[in-house]
């Protein structure tokens, strides 16, 4: 995708709203302008009957019942809802939350929350690969854990997780597992009932929906119900209470509507494009290593360590040719290296020379070529001269 020249590389910090979604919105706000929870008029049961239509979009296409989809504001409210008030609704002999090194910050900073209630965190490593420790896992699940926390798909490396296997161990020990499902949508096919998750989370703006909507699925076999952190009118069964955003919710379930129709064909498109770009990269300079590339991953994603090259100052320098990243734009801005490369055993040194670029829908192979010869550009003027002009 170009805007104003600048290829957009960066497609799971967030993605463009397809059209067709932003068609379905448009219309919505025309018509279904009335509060949802209004029992007392025919518009209000229109917007309520809109806002059921899209749940059960949204339930239909990932294996699950549409009373097991509750809308939030995005992943980040219902990680916190899944971690956090999973361990506060959890018996009292249960005091242990297991999150994997790498999961994303809003996962980790709702764990250590939970410590302010008398829980422990207990932080469950990964391999080189970027794969969580399955055997680690299992020494530490005893019947005093509250809740285990394993994403499904890493948002910096793209590495996928064994989400299957994490849920039947979790299970053993009838501890609450969470799933941040959050970039999952682009990478494979989803079946909760499948997963055995307890419950997962899913934001609208990884999947080409609108910013400011997800997900929280809840299943009907989970141990216990998270406690509500909000209080209000008693929306969404009292979990996430508050007036639903009626054109937010028919987008992400056109967005996934969309993804169920189309998403085999696209992440086979993208999954080549991305190991076009990898291999023009790698030809263009030697240096450039994906990382754990034999891992399962993201088909769009091409996280990359430049060896001996500074990433952050390689990006300013590709300012506004292409927009990628360092990592996840949730912890942009942070001081100190990556926790899911440190986790993976990068030194600081190398975690300072990876970029993140990911690939997506509107994505085309004159875009990688530009950017490439961007990144070539970028390269000479930071003084690391490509092979070729070294020749």
């Amino acid at each position: 995708m170009l805007i104003d020249g600048t290829v957009y590389l960066d497609y799971q910090a967030a993605t463009p709203v397809d059209p067709r979604v932003i068609e379905v919105m448009t219309a919505s706000m025309a018509t279904d302008f009335a509060n949802p929870s209004s029992d007392d008029h025919s518009l209000g049961w229109r917007a309520r009957r809109s806002v059921e239509q899209a749940r059960a979009t949204i339930a239909d296409v990932w294996g699950a019942l549409a009373e097991e989809i509750t809308f939030t504001s995005g992943a980040t409210e219902a990680n916190n809802i899944a971690v956090l008030g999973g361990a506060l609704a959890a018996p009292s002999e249960r005091r242990r939350l297991l999150v994997s090194a790498i999961e994303h910050k809003a996962v980790l900073e709702a764990a250590y929350a939970a410590e302010r209630h008398g829980c422990a965190v207990e932080i469950i490593p990964v391999g080189a690969d970027g794969i969580v420790d399955l055997a680690a896992l299992r020494r530490s699940l005893d019947d005093t854990v509250a809740v285990v926390s394993v994403m499904a798909v890493n948002n910096e490396t793209g590495i996928v997780q064994p989400v299957r296997q994490v849920a039947d161990l979790a299970a053993q020990f009838g501890a609450f597992f969470h799933c941040d499902a959050t970039q999952a949508p682009l990478a494979g096919e989803i079946d909760l009932f499948a997963w055995g998750v307890d419950a997962a989370s899913f934001s609208s703006h990884k999947l080409y929906g609108p910013k400011g909507v997800g997900a929280l699925y809840l299943s009907p076999d989970r141990p216990w119900t998270p406690r509500s952190l909000t209080f209000g009118g008693g929306q969404e069964g009292g979990v996430r209470p508050g007036t639903l955003p009626t054109p937010l919710c028919g987008g992400f379930a056109a967005a996934v509507d969309i993804m169920r129709r189309e998403g085999e064909a696209e992440r086979a498109r993208v999954a080549s494009l991305r190991d076009d770009f990898v291999a023009a990269l790698q030809a263009l300079d030697a240096r450039f290593k994906l990382t754990a590339a034999d891992a399962p991953r993201h088909p769009g994603n091409a996280h990359m360590t430049l060896c001996g090259v500074d990433a952050a100052d390689l990006l300013v320098r590709l300012q506004p040719a292409v927009a990628a990243s360092l990592g996840s734009a949730c912890t942009s801005g942070v001081i100190g290296s990556s926790h899911v490369l440190s986790a993976m055993g990068l030194s600081d040194e190398e975690a300072g020379s990876c970029l993140r670029f990911c690939l997506g829908r509107f994505s085309d192979a004159s875009q990688v070529a530009q950017a490439v010869e961007a990144i070539q550009a970028a390269l000479k003027g930071a003084g690391n001269p490509t092979k070729a002009s070294a020749a």
